[in-house]
């Protein structure tokens, strides 16, 4: 929540003194303004993406982020004028998908438009800087992403160099939960702001989440929906892979209901002392060394390696856009100037 309040003050702040302070300028790129408006309506945007980001312990840090915020938004800004260009503009059906995956996490269209207007943005703002990211993504996908290729002699090579990785000591059990508790949570973790505050409610709410197991619903996203996990919600429930001696550790009635499971299951509810879960045994991975020839292994490696490629086509990307670019950052200049350092 006090990440929430920060990212609402911050904006108020920007946005407080009316129209005038809100199309003040704050950058210039080859021409086009970015006004004070503009990344208040960004730092918005990027909230409800990372609602767990950090919050500045002092003026200073402000500064430093809201410069950190403004030199993402210049990169966009260049990108956006190379996506128009190219006839890459995201389209309505997209803006307004994005638009609903932000509204769900408020409950109610009336309350998300509430947030919004209280942190000084109009719903309008933010649906423009949501088509924004999308076209940035759009063309980062076309201009870099779709030139990534990994060979098979590369993930040869890794795999070579990496074999401690894929030697595991002993059997791991791939979980998954959802959980809900009898206790109130801040902030609440799922996409639902579904919280159960009592015995009562706790339990019917995971069983009526289990009856929809059972009907057909995703395990993922009602874990993403509705589950009271702080760690793993934001995950669709997923736990990765866990030790067997690791699970010796944890309550019995756990224990109990991962032995009569078989990988694809979902257990019961299993209640542990004000704590409603789900369990899904995604698989099991046997002890030994992983050979190159398995499906997983050969995926996780190209995922590693693609990932690397991209990050550094991506990096070079935005570095010969500015390097073309006619840029000018006022808010950097008034930081410098309040310091003491001109010219």
């Amino acid at each position: 929540m006090r990440a929430l309040a920060w990212a609402l003050a911050s904006a108020l702040a920007w946005s407080a003194c009316g129209k005038p302070e809100t199309e003040r300028l704050a950058a210039s790129v080859n021409g086009d303004r970015i006004t004070y408006g503009d990344l208040a309506s960004y730092e918005v945007s990027r909230f409800l993406n990372s609602p767990g980001a950090g919050v500045p312990a002092n003026s200073h840090q402000d500064q430093l982020q809201r410069l950190g915020l403004l030199r993402e938004l210049i990169d966009q800004r260049l990108l956006l004028q190379r996506a128009d260009a190219q006839g890459l503009v995201a389209a309505d059906r997209e803006v307004e998908a994005a638009l609903e995956r932000h509204r769900v996490a408020y409950g109610t269209p009336a309350e998300f438009r509430e947030f919004l207007l209280g942190a000084g943005i109009e719903p309008e703002a933010l649906r423009t800087e949501l088509r924004h990211q999308l076209t940035v993504e759009r063309l980062l996908n076309r201009e870099v992403s779709s030139r990534v290729r990994v060979s098979a002699s590369e993930m040869r090579k890794y795999y070579d160099s990496n074999l401690a990785a894929f030697s595991v000591p002993e059997l791991q059990l791939h979980l998954a939960q959802i959980l809900v508790t009898d206790a109130p949570v801040t902030p609440i973790p799922n996409l639902r702001n579904d919280d159960a505050t009592d015995p009562a409610s706790a339990r019917r709410k995971i069983h009526r989440i289990r009856e929809e197991l059972e009907d057909g619903a995703e395990f993922e996203q009602l874990a993403l929906h509705y589950s009271e996990d702080p760690t793993y919600a934001a995950n669709g429930g997923d736990m990765g892979f866990i030790p067997q001696s690791a699970l010796e550790n944890t309550d019995v009635r756990l224990r109990r209901a991962l032995v009569s499971m078989q990988p694809g299951e979902f257990s019961q509810v299993v209640e542990t002392d004000g704590e409603y879960r789900i369990l899904h045994l995604i698989g099991i991975e046997p002890a030994g060394q992983r050979d190159f020839d398995n499906p997983s292994v050969r995926e996780s490696i190209r995922e590693v390696l693609a990932n690397r490629k991209e990050q550094l086509l991506r990096l070079a990307f935005y570095e010969v856009e500015r390097s073309r670019a006619t840029i000018r950052n006022h808010l950097a200049e008034e930081i410098a100037t309040e310091h003491g350092i001109r010219d």
